[in-house]
């Protein structure tokens, strides 16, 4: 059974909540979505300990901290194993920069999300981190003129 059919619409309504307000307090919280104090607390621990909530963090300002140029990058590897997927997964793990790593079908391997003051950065991190990194064969840049939509931030 899917396990998001086990969700009423009080468990929805707290992860949609909280999703956009991780810091709401608990109060305020069972305000929201309907319920008094106590059921929306045993809610929320179930939520997390059922893995839905998987923890909460600060959303930053990337320009405030020289982070928001933007590049995509496509990379092909040069040996596809499992053994050489995983050395480059560890790897990539290791790049400050890079933002976001996900493994794509297609006609390339990984797409990358980099973060980096400026292009000039960019160019540095892609040469001396992104191009040495276990068993890649090449990659192509994408830079981002403007995030349209970042649910993110």
């Amino acid at each position: 059974m899917d396990k998001t059919s086990q969700l009423d619409r009080y468990d929805r309504a707290i992860l949609e909540v909280l999703s956009k307000d991780g810091r709401m307090p608990v109060t305020e919280l069972s305000r929201v979505v309907g319920l008094s104090k106590t059921p929306c607390q045993v809610r929320l621990k179930r939520l997390q300990s059922d893995g839905y909530i998987t923890g909460f963090r600060a959303v930053l300002n990337p320009a405030k901290l020289s982070r928001d140029h933007v590049a995509f990058v496509e990379v092909k590897l040069t040996d596809t194993t499992e053994r050489a997927l995983r050395t480059f997964n560890v790897a990539v793990r290791e790049v400050p920069e890079i933002e976001q790593c996900h493994m794509i079908a297609g006609s390339f391997d990984y797409l990358l999300k980099v973060r980096t003051a400026d292009i000039n950065r960019y160019r540095q991190v892609l040469g001396e981190k992104i191009s040495t990194l276990p068993h890649v064969g090449n990659t192509s840049t994408h830079v981002s003129m403007q995030a349209v939509k970042d649910d993110a931030l």
